[in-house]
C-alpha cells in the first residue's frame, strides 16, 4: 500500500499543478485582441508619406466620399479611389487590382489566408500588368509609432511571388511585406515592402476620423 501511495501522490500533484496553467491559457485566449471590419465613414481622411521601389517619394491623401455594402468610394489626391469593404485597394490613380487582399476581417493573431491578384499599373516607370499570389499571416499585436502618433496595431506579414510584363519584356520575382493595421485608425498605418534588393513603404502621417 505504501508503494502505491508513493506512485500515485506525485501524479496527483502533477495534475493539480497543471490545472492553473491550463486556466490561464484559456483566459489569455479569451482576452486575445480581435478586430472587426472598421466602420469607415464619409469624411474620414488618411494622409500617407510613401516611397516606391524606385526611390520616388510621394504624398497620398485619401478622403472617403461614400460607403455602401459593395465597397468604399474615396479620392486619392483628388482622383478616384475604390476600396473593398475590407479597405483593400481595388482601383487607384496608380493601379487596378482584382484581389489585393492585405486585410481580411475579422482579424486575430495567427489568422492566415491566401490571395491571387491580377493587376495593372497606371502610373509607374514599368507600366506593367501581371499576376501575384500571396500568403498573409497575422503575426502579432503590438504598439507602433508613425508620424501621426502611436497605435495599438495588428502586425501582418505577406509573402508571395509575381509575374509581370510591360509589352516589351516579362519578369518574375518574389515579394514580401510587413505592415500594421490599427483599429483606432481604421486603416493600415505602416507598410514596409521589398522585392529583391528594392524596398518601398508608406507611413501614416496624419488622419482625421469622423465620430
Amino acid at each position: 500500500m505504501r508503494r502505491i501511495l508513493t506512485l500515485v501522490l506525485p501524479v496527483a500533484l502533477a495534475v493539480c499543478a497543471g490545472t492553473p496553467k491550463t486556466s490561464a491559457t484559456a483566459a489569455e485566449a479569451a482576452a486575445a485582441p480581435k478586430a472587426d471590419r472598421p466602420e469607415v465613414k464619409v469624411g474620414d481622411q488618411w494622409s500617407y508619406h510613401c516611397v516606391d521601389y524606385f526611390g520616388v517619394k510621394s504624398e497620398r491623401l485619401w478622403v472617403v466620399t461614400s460607403v455602401d455594402p459593395t465597397g468604399i468610394r474615396a479620392t486619392e489626391n483628388g482622383q478616384p479611389l475604390a476600396l473593398s469593404p475590407d479597405m483593400n485597394e481595388v482601383e487607384s490613380p496608380r493601379r487596378k487590382d482584382t484581389d489585393r487582399r492585405l486585410l481580411s476581417f475579422p482579424l486575430a493573431v495567427d489568422k492566415q489566408w491566401n490571395a491571387e491578384d491580377k493587376f495593372s499599373e497606371h502610373e509607374s516607370k514599368t507600366g506593367s500588368e501581371g499576376t501575384s499570389k500571396i500568403h498573409v499571416n497575422v503575426t502579432g499585436y503590438e504598439k507602433v509609432r508613425v508620424g501621426s502618433g502611436e497605435f495599438d496595431a495588428f502586425k501582418l506579414k505577406s509573402m508571395g511571388d509575381f509575374s509581370a510584363n510591360n509589352g516589351t519584356r516579362s519578369w518574375v520575382g518574389t515579394s514580401q511585406s510587413t505592415y500594421w493595421y490599427a483599429p483606432g485608425a481604421r486603416a493600415i498605418v505602416k507598410i514596409e515592402s521589398s522585392t529583391g534588393s528594392a524596398q518601398a513603404g508608406c507611413e501614416l502621417v496624419k488622419l482625421q476620423l469622423q465620430p
